[in-house]
């Protein structure tokens, strides 16, 4: 009986580990990565116009 309270513990880690996985990614379909996206296109064409100095 305690090798299966032993082998539970994973089985019990592995479901709530599944469960909390699924529910933090719920909200990354409502969010979308436009603004760090044109962050960084602002940031690639300043680094494009600055002078290099050479």
């Amino acid at each position: 009986m305690g090798a299966l309270v032993w082998l539970l513990i994973p089985l019990v880690a592995a479901v709530a580990a599944g469960l909390w996985g699924s529910w933090a990614n719920r909200t990354r379909r409502a969010r979308s990565d436009g603004p760090e996206l044109d962050g960084y296109a602002r940031f690639r064409e300043a680094m494009e116009r600055s002078d290099s100095g050479s």
